[in-house]
């Protein structure tokens, strides 16, 4: 369960996301993310493809975005995604809409 725990740290530090960021995103409390990171529970299978998922997208924006600005970027409305926020997109587990932005923003389409 270490690498759980491993695995948030990288997230919050990488993407400058918080315990209560992975819970939203997650669907459960921060009590329970703070279990995941003690090692006394284990995300379900489903929550752990969600936060693989996630963690992708972080590794990709921090090729581009400082960890705070990663965050903001997760959190903020697109046009590129019709308004929705990727965080929700994560969450709804449509993460290859975001998979094709970052695509484009590689090939230096939106730059």
């Amino acid at each position: 369960m270490k690498s759980i725990m491993h695995f948030i740290e990288r997230l919050q530090r990488a993407g400058g996301l918080k315990g209560v960021d992975i819970a939203n995103m997650a669907g459960v409390s921060t009590s329970t993310v703070s279990r995941w990171v003690s090692g006394r529970k284990a995300p379900h299978p489903e929550t752990q493809l969600r936060m693989s998922d996630l963690s992708y997208v972080v590794m990709r924006l921090s090729e581009y975005y400082a960890r705070d600005e990663v965050r903001v970027w997760l959190y903020a409305r697109h046009p590129q995604f019709q308004g929705e926020r990727a965080i929700d997109i994560i969450f709804d587990d449509r993460t290859e809409d975001i998979i094709a932005i970052l695509d484009r923003l590689d090939s230096d389409a939106y730059l």
